[in-house]
């Protein structure tokens, strides 16, 4: 059963057709020691969405044929111990997460690619973009903080920084204290994230009874626990900046752009930016077709 009842247990998808995607297929992959589940379908040039926290794959649904219509193969998985992928109980550094992704798009036969995070993605999109340098396109990263590049300053409460981080990198304390509650912790940080009318209804049907599902919130939580020493290996690991194009992308109603810039700045030389209107955190919740026509554009 799902830890809250009033959510029912998700079903881990049958590889075929997704519904409400036209066009677009579940698919599995072993990987790096972890099952992976994926959604992928176009075709052209490659497209790597990956999702933040606390979402799975679905976060994109609505881009997803905008991009196959526009020409691109588009694969959106879900990162290592969310959504349908495996709860794996370790291997949650970002290089590692990352080292999931790049096995999953070697295994589809695919070698270099178009790549977007948002929230934890884009710090997943960093350590790829970083680790596999000559095998990104162009890179875009969306709504985040980069570890080892101003994260560690915002995660500060005593000088105004988010609170949350120290909380979700507590494992063990974070799951106890939000079993059985996970509608409740979750739900109004989802429906602040977002800008459209029907945020409760998606959370609820799309991203909240993975996380309510037996170690779906603890999953989550080990993405922060590494958060630190991530920052540290970002660190150790830098040498010299990215050469790919950047896209640094944010909602006006989301988080502030000025808090991801500070760290591309150091470590890519190519940057652009941009202002989604009328948009929160999830950028293709709210904006898919303006997100969908700049993307367009940057990876033209």
């Amino acid at each position: 059963m799902s830890e809250n009842p009033l959510l029912p247990l998700p079903l881990a998808p049958s590889a075929g057709a997704v519904v409400d995607v036209p066009g677009f297929q579940h698919g599995y992959a072993e990987v790096n020691g972890t099952r992976l589940h994926y959604v992928s379908g176009g075709s052209g040039p490659v497209v790597v969405l990956l999702h933040g926290w606390p979402y799975t794959w679905a976060i994109w649904r609505k881009l997803l044929p905008q991009l196959a219509s526009a020409g691109y193969t588009v694969i959106a998985p879900d990162l290592r111990g969310l959504g349908s992928s495996v709860k794996a109980p370790d291997g949650y550094a970002k290089t590692n997460v990352a080292r999931d992704v790049h096995e999953l798009v070697q295994q589809l036969g695919h070698v270099k690619i178009h790549l977007l995070g948002m929230d934890l993605g884009a710090m997943v999109a960093y350590a790829y973009a970083a680790s596999y340098p000559a095998e990104v396109r162009r890179l875009v990263l969306a709504e985040s903080v980069l570890p080892g590049f101003g994260l560690e300053e915002l995660m500060n409460p005593a000088t105004g920084g988010y609170w949350h981080f120290g909380f979700h990198m507590q494992v063990e304390v974070a799951t106890m204290l939000t079993a059985g509650k996970e509608v409740a912790y979750l739900l109004p940080t989802m429906r602040m994230m977002s800008t459209t009318r029907d945020a409760e209804a998606v959370a609820r049907e799309h991203f909240l009874p993975y996380y309510a599902a037996p170690g779906g919130m603890r999953a989550g939580f080990q993405h922060y626990a590494t958060l630190l020493a991530d920052g540290q290996e970002n660190r150790a690991r830098f040498h010299d900046r990215l050469s790919m194009p950047v896209l640094v992308l944010n909602g006006d109603r989301g988080l502030p752009q000025a808090h991801l810039l500070v760290g591309v700045e150091q470590v890519a030389t190519d940057i652009a930016t941009d202002i989604i209107p009328d948009c929160g955190h999830t950028i293709a919740e709210d904006q898919p077709q303006w997100v969908a026509d700049r993307l367009g554009r940057f990876f033209a």
